[in-house]
């Protein structure tokens, strides 16, 4: 598997960083590029990261969206690998048992939005530029958005983000809830290693169950995202992390997590 168009780290505090690395052509993603990404996200969790940032190389983009280039000429039966391909990428990062970050710097247009919303949480520069623009090039959002979107800024304004293909600045995207934050360009890289940090340094078992049981609030019913979130929580007691971390709030001392 060539990993000529990412970049892959694990550093000490576990904090794994994938970075498309295309700033030429604004880290537009290929099938070659989106592989590399699978790839990186099976060794990350392999190596058992404790945190996941996905970024963009260069100053101008995050991703600035699926490679228009590659697609023009697809046929129905290859458009629907690569829609498969990509679905493929969101589901393994919305799954990673660790929390994710989106590194929101510069655009993010159709793909690269629809990868930013898999992530748990999105950060934006002040300068971001974010939108599913797939309307005007006669298609429409084919890695998730149709239904990330609207789960997180509600029907109409996912309605009116794709039916208009409207570029939203990360002031506005703060606003409708498409981001979670907005950072100053010149703290950016600053704050992302800060969260990931602190990410990080949380309880590894009990994040990996409360990503699993806030996931299931979107499928099925209430009933069974509740029966899940009741077993997740019982199953915590007994961990090193459940006596740890109470133990050191009855001592008044930080806690040590494994």
């Amino acid at each position: 598997m060539s990993r000529d168009t990412i970049a892959f780290d694990v550093d000490d505090r576990g904090v794994a960083t994938i970075t498309v690395d295309r700033p030429e052509q604004l880290n537009a993603l290929t099938a070659e590029t989106l592989e590399a990404i699978e790839d990186a996200l099976g060794e990350a969790a392999d190596r058992e990261a404790r945190a996941l940032v996905i970024a963009g190389a260069g100053d101008e983009a995050f991703v600035a969206g699926a490679d228009i280039s590659h697609m023009v000429d697809l046929s129905t039966p290859e458009a629907q690998a690569y829609a498969e391909l990509g679905h493929r990428v969101a589901d393994a990062i919305e799954t990673f048992p660790a929390p994710t970050v989106a590194a929101v710097d510069g655009y993010a247009f159709g793909g690269g939005c629809e990868l930013a919303l898999a992530c748990d949480l999105r950060v934006a520069a002040e300068s971001a530029v974010l939108g599913q623009t797939e309307i005007d090039l006669g298609i429409i959002p084919g890695w998730g958005g149709t239904q990330r979107l609207p789960a997180l800024v509600g029907d109409e304004v996912a309605r009116r983000l794709i039916f208009l293909g409207e570029r939203i600045d990360a002031t506005e995207a703060a606003e409708v809830g498409f981001v979670g934050e907005v950072v100053a360009d010149d703290a950016f890289d600053d704050r992302i290693d800060e969260l990931a940090g602190e990410l990080a340094a949380k309880p590894a078992t009990a994040l990996r169950a409360a990503k699993e049981a806030l996931n299931a609030a979107g499928e099925g019913s209430a009933a069974t995202g509740l029966a899940l979130e009741r077993r997740a929580w019982a199953g915590l007691f007994g961990t090193h992390d459940q006596r740890e971390g109470m133990e050191a709030f009855v001592e008044k001392r930080e806690p040590e997590f494994e």
